[in-house]
């Protein structure tokens, strides 16, 4: 296959990945109509991790006990992201959820400085304006979910925590997983994230009634497969044939997916304010991701080593 063909299906895998990302929490949203919210990660993140471990079966073979330990704590980072933004996007709409949530691209680089002692550059710093504009306009806006609309400012308040806490999760890689195989840190993780919310689900929640439809059912098998285990392999294989500027700037459509699936299937409209606030924020993300290289021509990618949420 020629250089020229395996760069375009690497763009088409990232642009499936965001795809599937854009739709994931217009599906937890129409999930949760029946189910808990960690009783959806607990289902989503076992199938997952189950379905990871036995197509990667030989990589676990070579585990380590360093490997367990940094993957489960990574993991941990991991649910606390997933949690808050699940339960955040039973408040509010999906779309703009994702969109609040995805202000884990601009937050990186500050906790990267407070870690690493690494000084966010003009770019990070232009992103952040810009994202904090966004996020302004975007709470100017009325949330339109239906049944749950005098809550909607704590399902924006868990969209932005969820981003904060990606973004911690984000550099908790950076930090333990460095040099480490990214398929086996990412089923570690997803045990931890696993475990962690059937806890949650057993002892806290009340799903001692739970009745899983059809519709539920196949919910939560695409969350599971296509959203998670599919949607990882699918970026694994795109950015490693990508350049991380432009795998940054297509992955950064997932916010763009995100709001135009539940606009297109009514479930979101749109306000002046809303709109506004989504192009910052997404430019936000593309000034953050590819500091513009796609345009200078200049190489960034030494400087922003996190296109990965869930690695």
């Amino acid at each position: 296959m020629s250089n020229k063909k395996t760069n375009l299906l690497a763009k088409l895998a990232l642009l499936v990945v965001a795809i599937l990302w854009g739709s994931s929490l217009t599906v937890v949203k129409e999930a949760s109509h029946e189910l808990n919210p960690n009783f959806i990660l607990a289902i989503r993140f076992s199938l997952s991790a189950i379905l990871l471990a036995i197509i990667f079966i030989k990589k676990l073979k070579g585990l380590t006990k360093d490997d367990i330990k940094h993957g489960l704590i990574i993991g941990i980072f991991l649910f606390l992201a997933y949690t808050s933004q699940t339960i955040g996007v039973t408040f509010a709409d999906p779309g703009r959820s994702g969109f609040l949530s995805a202000s884990y691209c601009v937050i990186v680089p500050f906790l990267s400085w407070i870690i690493f002692k690494k000084k966010p550059d003009k770019f990070n710093i232009a992103a952040a304006i810009l994202c904090v504009s966004g996020i302004f306009f975007i709470s100017m806006s009325k949330s339109t979910s239906s049944s749950q609309n005098d809550l909607a400012w704590l399902g924006d308040l868990l969209a932005l925590l969820s981003g904060f806490l990606f973004a911690s999760h984000i550099v908790a890689v950076s930090a333990l997983a460095k040099g480490k195989d990214p398929i086996v840190m990412t089923i570690l993780q997803f045990v931890m994230a696993a475990i962690l919310s059937w806890i949650v689900a057993i002892f806290i929640e009340d799903n001692s009634s739970i009745s899983i439809s059809r519709t539920s059912l196949f919910e939560l098998l695409y969350l599971s497969i296509m959203c998670t285990a599919v949607a990882l392999l699918l970026q694994n294989v795109g950015q490693k044939y990508t350049d991380p500027s432009t795998a940054s700037l297509i992955l950064g459509f997932e916010s763009v997916f995100g709001i135009l699936i539940p606009v297109l299937l009514g479930i979101e409209t749109l306000t002046v304010y809303s709109v506004i606030g989504f192009v910052l924020v997404f430019l936000a993300i593309i000034v953050s991701e590819t500091k513009l290289s796609f345009i200078t021509g200049k190489d960034y990618s030494d400087s922003s080593d996190y296109n990965n949420k869930d690695e």
